[in-house]
């Protein structure tokens, strides 16, 4: 698991929370056991106290005696870790245990008062618990003694070192258990994230088209996002794609003209300086189409018939062996705002597609203001040429890009596509069937 890993993140910082937290829990146990322990003490060595209590006698005399034998042995055996001292609040020494031989007498607090107890640590090794009584026999001698017991701080210790060796291995076992319990949640809750990944390998892979799986909600937005990215980046290489093959196709009627001109270039020099700029502009107009941004030029107003006989003198030179008669019909006044590439495009398309199927004749028409389906169109071009015409079954088939409706006459198959999108994305319609006066194949485009 790599340290950029979400997943080993995760993991490590759950880690490092989960062992801060338990030493903290050791500590405050360990601290609550101890003093659990030490309460346990105190009130042991004050059980003891009463048993002397219980076997001391105060004389007339106003002695106290204590009999050799005690209640509790090891109070007679020297080091049992058990021991007893009586003083009074003099720090007078009046009696002590056998097993304190040789142990300084603790001293007890000033004021400790008469009923009260007092427990403390003497020193890390061992505990005292002072307790003051105020004594008074039956002949009414009074007195004040404190009885102090200590024991050494082993018990304690022990107890303590036991449960600390027990918690911290017990801590060890659950942290180890949890940590585990958490990487399987974490596998499991991270397991969408993993998906996507794989999907989009996949994607990178060519395996996969689309993010199509079955996403978190959380992820869902993120998988649309991603999907509307992926199709706006395929869809602008296709537009590059398609472009570049659109800009092939324009160039190649304008590099027919300029190589029959070759033969001959002085008496043709006009119509080569024609053609290098039409072809300019199908470049720049290319370049404008393919970008998803861009300057647009402003349209500017054009002779529809003066633009039909360029068009027309262009397809004659490159179709000059054919001796193709062009007829158009126009009206003379016809000023129309368009864009020139795309009137190009189309129109030279469709005009150039006639030119490659007619026999010899080709009619263009022009008409204003046409009405069809119950809608206006600003105007309508239409193209007769007395070819052969197209199949019914192949109408629809060579508006696809690629498609020719002869693969025995040259071409690529994208003219019609070209000017079939065109036509749609500026509102308008193509329509194609066949031709009532020269017998072959018209076309009549609708533009708004």
């Amino acid at each position: 698991m790599r340290t950029k890993s979400l997943s080993f993140r995760l993991l490590a910082t759950e880690g490092l929370v989960l062992a801060v937290f338990f030493a903290l829990v050791a500590v405050v146990l360990e601290q609550s056991f101890r003093e659990s322990a030490e309460q346990a003490l105190k009130e042991r060595l004050q059980v003891q106290i009463y048993s002397l209590l219980s076997t001391a006698e105060l004389k007339n005399s106003g002695d106290l005696t204590l009999p050799p034998n005690l209640p509790e042995p090891r109070f007679a055996n020297p080091g049992s870790g058990l021991y007893a001292f009586i003083q009074q609040p003099n720090k007078n020494l009046v009696w002590r245990s056998p097993s304190s031989i040789g142990l300084d007498v603790p001293a007890p607090p000033e004021k400790l008062g008469a009923g009260n107890t007092y427990f403390l640590a003497d020193n890390p090794r061992r505990y005292l618990l002072h307790y003051d009584i105020l004594w008074k026999n039956i002949a009414g001698v009074e007195k004040e003694y404190i009885f102090t017991v200590a024991e050494d701080s082993e018990f304690v210790s022990q107890q303590v070192d036991l449960f600390r060796k027990h918690l911290w291995s017990w801590l060890v076992i659950i942290g180890i258990v949890l940590i585990i319990i958490q990487f399987a949640l974490l596998r499991w809750c991270l397991k969408p994230l993993r998906i996507i990944v794989n999907d989009l390998n996949a994607i990178e892979n060519g395996e996969k088209t689309l993010l199509d799986g079955e996403y978190s909600s959380e992820l869902q937005g993120l998988a649309g996002n991603l999907n509307a990215f992926i199709t706006h980046e395929r869809a602008h290489l296709e537009r590059y794609r398609n472009t570049l093959a659109d800009l092939a196709h324009s160039l190649k009627t304008p590099l027919a003209i300029l190589r029959g001109c070759t033969e001959s270039f002085s008496a043709n020099k006009e119509t080569v300086q024609e053609q290098i700029s039409i072809m300019n502009k199908i470049v720049e107009y290319q370049l404008q189409r393919a970008a998803a941004k861009g300057e647009h030029k402003s349209i500017k107003g054009i002779d529809l018939p003066d633009f039909l006989n360029k068009v027309s003198n262009s397809l004659n030179k490159v179709y000059i062996d054919k001796a193709i008669h062009i007829g158009i019909s126009a009206p003379e006044q016809c000023q129309i705002y368009f864009e020139e590439g795309d009137l190009y495009e189309i129109v030279g398309n469709l005009m150039d597609n006639a030119c490659k199927w007619c026999r010899q004749n080709i009619k263009v028409t022009v008409t204003k203001n046409p009405r069809k389906n119950r809608r206006n169109y600003a105007l309508l071009i239409q193209i007769d040429d007395d070819g052969p015409g197209i199949p019914d079954g192949k109408l629809n088939e060579i508006l696809k890009r690629g498609v020719r409706a002869d693969e025995n006459i040259h071409g690529h198959g994208i003219g019609m596509t070209v000017a079939y999108d065109l036509i749609g994305m500026l509102g308008g319609k193509l329509e194609g069937n066949k031709s009532s006066e020269l017998k072959g194949m018209s076309w009549r485009v609708y533009l708004p």
